[in-house]
């Protein structure tokens, strides 16, 4: 890999990265996405009664994660994509997964029985991601800069919205959008940008950390952080399949069907991750990435399902915390798993971080939105934007935000679409790979394409 290359990059990533600088850098990565991970158990668990079980749903997402995310960063035997890849609780299987939970509710099954026939299928639906990995090289006239790059924008600006709402205090807070609050999220951004733009490496290493800390420092000079007790559980040891395991045919296919439009959201993310690691991402070291990747991610699935956690994803959080630290190196991702497993096993360390205030984590990661949606632009743009690609990338933006932003759009729908195709990222991806498969593609715009690699090639 050459300097230049790398010139952007304090760590590049096959290069090995010093223990203290890799801690910092991995504990950067799980601030940035442990709110991510652990709320949807906290959602699901709600919503079907399994208050009795949270803390073993939450301690069991962050050990699968941790997993998950050793995984990804290792490449054993071919699965993992070798890179800063984190895994994560799965949003997109909230829908699905409380649906199941309610009709096996409706069945007379108490926690114990939802718990076994929702794990029980999803071990069998992360079969899904497993299968599709071993077919990338057909699919990769579908994974286009073009698609994968208007997923992982939308994905972007579907999170900055969250993180909005976190630094206005969080959803539901009595006291969301008081300036005490904008306060504190702005006063944690502005560290972080501050040190990101100085020239000492350790400064930009620990800028997240550093402005995370600064913003619980004021939130706790103005009286805004109270630190509750963490529990008398200092150690928890998983088990497989605690409650059994049961398998529904009629809960299993809309799993199933979620766990293949999750597969488009992985490529977007292992795609800029890819690109914000200064990889290419148009050979065939980049389709073995994505296949080792999304092999990864259905493995990551099947621990988790085999603990009592929900479904894992590949995360987009941490591309923008790689863009801002500049240390791409695969081995923090090692770093990050062993943090993640222990934050399972020891649930007094998870509940300390559980409490950061909630505008603090908004103005700490709005910034690394931001860069998510940034690199996603990018990817659109590595080849000039044709008349075709312009409407390609203009429709999907347009329908997927659309969508998201009025979901009342799919009322008269079956209620499965909704699910399916609710977010941005995933109605937004459907639009773009529709119309690339069915617009021809010009002379002209396959001239300007080629004409654009060959100029490529000869600058690098």
């Amino acid at each position: 890999m050459s300097d230049e290359k790398n010139s952007t990059l304090l760590y590049g990533l096959e290069q090995r990265i010093p223990p203290l600088p890799a801690f910092f850098s991995a504990l950067q990565h799980v601030l940035a996405g442990l709110v991510s991970i652990i709320t949807p158990p906290l959602l699901i668990g709600a919503t079907l009664g399994l208050e009795a079980w949270m803390p073993y749903l939450i301690s069991m997402s962050l050990l699968a994660s941790g997993i998950g995310t050793f995984l990804q960063s290792n490449r054993v035997w071919g699965i993992g994509a070798g890179m800063i890849c984190m895994q994560g609780t799965s949003f997109a299987f909230l829908g699905v997964s409380v649906a199941g939970g309610l009709w096996v509710k409706q069945q007379g099954g108490g926690p114990e029985d939802i718990m076994a026939m929702l794990f029980g299928v999803n071990f069998v639906a992360a079969l899904v991601p497993v299968v599709v990995s071993r077919f990338i090289e057909p699919l990769k006239k579908i994974f286009t800069p073009v698609i994968t790059g208007s997923v992982i924008a939308l994905i972007g600006i579907s999170l900055i919205k969250v993180s909005v709402i976190n630094w206005c205090g969080g959803e539901g807070a009595k006291d969301f959008g008081s300036m005490s609050n904008i306060g504190l999220g702005g006063l944690t951004l502005g560290v972080i940008v501050l040190l990101s733009c100085v020239g000492n490496r350790w400064l930009r290493l620990a800028s997240i950390v550093v402005g995370i800390a600064a913003g619980c420092l004021a939130a706790a000079l103005t009286g805004n952080f109270h630190p509750a007790p963490i529990g008398e559980t200092w150690f928890r040891l998983p088990a497989l399949f605690p409650f059994g395991f049961q398998f529904n045919s009629a809960i299993f296919l809309p799993i199933a069907l979620v766990s293949l439009v999750c597969i488009l959201e992985a490529v977007g993310d292992l795609t800029a991750n890819s690109l914000i690691s200064r990889q290419p991402i148009d050979n065939a070291a980049f389709r073995s990435r994505l296949k080792g990747g999304i092999l990864a991610d259905g493995v990551s699935c099947m621990i988790a399902a085999m603990l009592c956690a929900f479904p894992n994803t590949t995360f987009a959080q941490n591309n923008g915390v790689i863009q801002m630290t500049g240390v791409a190196s695969r081995y923090v991702g090692r770093y990050m798993g062993v943090i993640l497993i222990l934050l399972g096993l020891f649930p007094p360390f998870g509940e300390l971080l559980r409490q950061i205030p909630t505008p603090v984590l908004g103005g700490a990661t709005m910034v690394m939105f931001g860069c998510v949606v940034a690199a996603g632009i990018r990817i659109i743009t590595q080849n000039p934007l044709t008349r075709r690609t312009m409407l390609i990338v203009g429709l999907a933006f347009g329908i997927g935000l659309g969508i998201e932003a009025v979901p009342a759009f799919l009322t008269h729908f079956p209620p499965l679409v909704g699910n399916l195709f609710g977010s941005a990222a995933t109605s937004g991806g459907l639009v773009a790979i529709i119309l690339n498969l069915i617009m021809p593609e010009e002379k002209h715009d396959a001239v300007v394409s080629n004409r654009s690699h060959d100029e490529r090639a000869r600058t690098l």
